[in-house]
């Protein structure tokens, strides 16, 4: 069996290996169901399309301007043929019983490498990539609970994904479904998927969005949630990036208006949307995943994806080299969707599900003193309640906590618990962890050992190949009666020893490693479109020359001492230490290694 990319003996190898696998996946794993998107390729774009994001998404790709916009359907990663959800065995193994036998957190395993804003960030992500929407209330999957089960109703309900055309059938490949924000990596939440969203949102005075005086996000008329882009499974961490970006997009409108003063409203608007964005795509691509990644070979890997092989200080001198994205990056290159049409996968929403990242437990502490202000559990910060608790704490308080927490472990026994009895907005009472698992075989997103031979790894035999913590193997074999092929998805990819750095699993990986340059070379603003002209002067160097740490000493100058001379603002911060009387705090600074948990090795 040849050696998997991680395995070779040289970076140089692995890096050949990781650029291979890539090309392979992008030749072999972009697949389209029937009627994802409507035809408009008769219509003409309007003239603002040339240069601007349109608010639904369409027009990114001149050709087909449905490609991507919000209300059209995912695609897929593994063939078509292999999507087919088995609805009789949509309960089996019973999905609850997996939530509270082989999820649930037992004591908080702390990933150590990325602290709590590491977490917030993926989930300030996820709410711009996708969302299947609320579904129908009174068609549901019921799962009736076993003896013993706590659960306030019974039997547990969770809402149908209702398909974008036609209904789930019985081995049958599965439906399109389609995503309620836009597949574009465009900001939208923030800014709204939608002219009705984005139109709330704006001040429609010098491109600026909406931000209170004292720099926080007005309140929605959703109890507990600020008026912004995307509202759903709100909590602190989203709240405080949400925040964030938002007055970042005003700092770059006021930049603008006072280097081209002619600009008027809707282009100074439309030209911070581009700017943040893209800022956006940036910080998660060389500074997230450089974090979550913390191989060597990821680490050449990502910095290449925006700058190329020969680096950002060539590349800020020089500039590119020809239209090469291996020697110059993907940004500014040439638009290519590869084998399919753009659009978000159903597998990509699978492996983001990383729901271990959030911790139960959370400690605040004075950014000024270092002492604890207060201690909080997940469900006191989100919800209903997520606004009450903002507004009596400081910013900067928020963030420095945030800031010098871990994440928890991407594995098994590691799922919050408040998020497995948790209350949603509208009062649905639900457990994300069941909901996972139901979601991936309703879905039709195949188990795990047929999801890896979809992408040519190796099927695991055993449960003892799949993980080689043997207390794990022995709890999965009895819940999945002894079929190593019944496994499902979520459970096999917590179970699998990452690679050396990794936060989460290699099997995770392949659709990360597609998709993550996928999402930027199909996109026109990230390649063609990646210049002066369309984004100014000013824009395209705000994008070139801003990291996440300036954006948070431009809007929290406070966080200097903690931050200041860090390297990755999503490992955990240093941190304030005890004084003595008439004293200043001392600062206590962290090495910046790697720190995880390793429970596969138990």
């Amino acid at each position: 069996m040849s050696p998997q990319w991680y395995e070779h003996p040289s970076l140089l190898l692995q890096l050949a290996s990781l650029s291979k696998l890539r090309g392979d996946l992008r030749e072999k794993n972009l697949f389209e169901g029937d009627d994802l998107r409507p035809d408009l390729s008769a219509d003409q774009p309007p003239e603002s399309a040339l240069k601007a994001r349109m608010s639904d998404g369409t027009w990114n790709d001149l050709a087909c301007p449905a490609m991507g916009a919000k209300g059209t359907g995912f695609g897929r990663n593994v063939p078509v043929e292999m999507t087919k959800p088995n609805l009789k065995r949509l309960l089996d193994p019973d999905p609850r019983v997996i939530s509270r036998e082989l999820m649930a957190r037992d004591t908080f395993k702390p990933a150590g490498i990325i602290n709590a804003l590491a977490a917030a960030w993926l989930q300030f992500e996820n709410h711009n990539w996708f969302f299947h929407g609320d579904g129908v209330p009174g068609r549901n999957i019921e799962i009736p609970l076993q003896d013993g089960d706590d659960f306030p109703e019974n039997p547990m309900k969770i809402r149908e994904t209702i398909p974008l055309h036609g209904e789930i059938v019985d081995g049958k490949p599965a439906p399109v479904f389609a995503n309620q924000e836009t597949h574009w990596w465009d900001g939208s939440q923030i800014y709204g998927s939608g002219k009705v969203r984005q139109d709330e949102v704006r001040t429609f005075i010098d491109g600026r969005v909406k931000v209170e005086d004292d720099g926080r996000l007005p309140k929605s008329d959703v109890l507990g949630i600020d008026l912004t882009g995307m509202r759903e499974n709100w909590w602190v961490g989203v709240g405080l990036l949400h925040t964030l970006f938002a007055r970042e997009h005003n700092s770059v409108c006021a930049a603008l208006k006072k280097s081209y003063p002619g600009l008027d409203d809707q282009r100074l608007y439309e030209i911070g949307v581009l700017v943040v964005s893209a800022l956006i795509a940036k910080i998660h691509t060389v500074e997230w995943t450089t974090c979550v990644l913390r191989h060597p070979a990821l680490q050449i890997g990502m910095n290449a994806n925006w700058f190329g092989a020969l680096g950002e200080t060539f590349k800020d001198k020089v500039g590119r080299l020809g239209d090469s994205e291996v020697l110059s990056g993907i940004l500014g290159s040439a638009t290519d969707h590869h084998a399919a049409p753009f659009s978000l996968t159903e597998e990509f929403v699978s492996v983001y599900r990383m729901h271990p990242l959030i911790p139960d437990d959370w400690e605040f502490f004075s950014l000024a003193s270092g002492e604890l202000l207060e201690t909080a559990e997940f469900t006191e910060l989100q919800g209903k309640y997520t606004r009450d608790f903002m507004d009596r704490m400081e910013m900067g308080d928020m963030w420095y906590s945030f800031g010098k927490a871990s994440a928890g472990a991407v594995c098994l026994h590691n799922y919050p618990n408040a998020l497995r009895k948790l209350t949603r907005v509208d009062g649905q009472i639900t457990d994300l962890a069941t909901l996972d698992i139901v979601r991936d075989r309703e879905r039709g997103v195949p188990r795990y050992n047929d999801f890896r031979e979809a992408l040519r790894m190796p099927r695991r035999k055993s449960f003892e190949d799949i993980t080689p913590n043997k207390q794990w193997a022995k709890e999965m074999a009895e819940i999945y009666n002894g079929d190593v092929d019944s496994v499902d998805l979520q459970i096999g990819m917590q179970a699998e020893k990452p690679p050396k750095g990794f936060g989460f699993s290699d099997t995770a990986f392949r659709i990360f490693i597609l998709m993550a340059s996928r999402r930027l070379k199909s996109d026109r603003f990230f390649t063609n479109d990646f210049r002066p002209e369309v984004y100014t002067q000013l824009g395209y160097d705000w994008v070139n020359n801003t990291t996440m740490k300036d954006v948070l000493m431009r809007h929290y100058p406070e966080l200097e001492p903690v931050i200041g001379d860090v390297d990755r603002v999503f490992a955990p911060w240093h941190e304030i230490g005890a004084k003595e009387p008439g004293q200043k705090p001392r600062i206590v600074r962290l090495a910046d290694t790697v720190r995880s948990y390793m429970p596969w090795d138990i």
